[in-house]
């Protein structure tokens, strides 16, 4: 065989060969696990396979991107309520950190908080005491009212409009007072726990800014 034919052989193969050998300008590559823990690597993955986690690689086998693998709805749903729960702890935290600036800007010692404490509960105190009063007063007259008109039915006598009228204006100034009155005694009571923790809180952050630290949220 002579040379030329030879040559006119192994051409074509060098050429396959180049192509095969060549460097590939930007060549992409991926790695992903199917669900029988197989490795593959290609230029493109299946679609099957593209919302699971891979990775791209370059030339060098290192690794240039990772794509996470898609979340199930479970899973944002779970990573919602907890970005949720995280927004709710913040927003309590910047609450109370609010409150505990109010509190120290406002009150110097803890004897200004005993004494403001203790008007609120004077002037509360005056509102139920007075309430008490009228409800007794109405108590007696609706009392005197109602024997009136008992002696007049007793006599055979026939009731004045005006006495009917009179004894519902008492009841109606009766049960207003009344209402009054039980309102205030729960104002009261809520001055008296509400004072209770800016006494308790006072305390903390006292302590916790001699001793140099931040004071715990509530």
């Amino acid at each position: 065989m002579g040379v030329e034919t030879k040559m006119h052989r192994i051409f074509p193969t060098l050429i396959v060969l180049s192509m095969l050998f060549a460097p590939v300008v930007n060549a992409k590559m991926y790695k992903w696990v199917d669900e029988n823990g197989q490795v593959h690597y290609a230029d493109k993955v299946p679609t099957q396979y593209l919302k699971q986690h891979r990775e791209e690689l370059n030339e060098q086998g290192t690794i240039v991107k990772d794509f996470k693998r898609a979340q199930t709805e479970e899973e944002k749903a779970e990573l919602q309520r907890k970005e949720n729960e995280r927004k709710k702890k913040e927003k309590i935290k910047l609450e109370q950190q609010r409150r505990d600036r109010i509190l120290t800007d406002t009150y110097t010692t803890e004897r200004d908080l005993v004494a403001a404490r203790d008007a609120r509960l004077e002037a509360i105190d005056s509102q139920i005491n007075l309430a008490e009063s009228i409800v007794k007063d109405s108590t007696g007259k609706a009392e005197s009212t109602e024997k009136l008109i008992a002696q007049l039915k007793a006599q055979g006598k026939q009731v004045p409009d005006t006495a009917y009228a009179k004894l519902e204006r008492e009841h109606r100034q009766l049960a207003t007072q009344k209402s009054v009155e039980k309102r205030n005694k729960l104002k009261r009571q809520e001055i008296v726990e509400q004072f209770d923790d800016y006494i308790q809180r006072f305390r903390e952050l006292m302590d916790a800014r001699k001793k140099g630290a931040p004071a715990k949220s509530q």
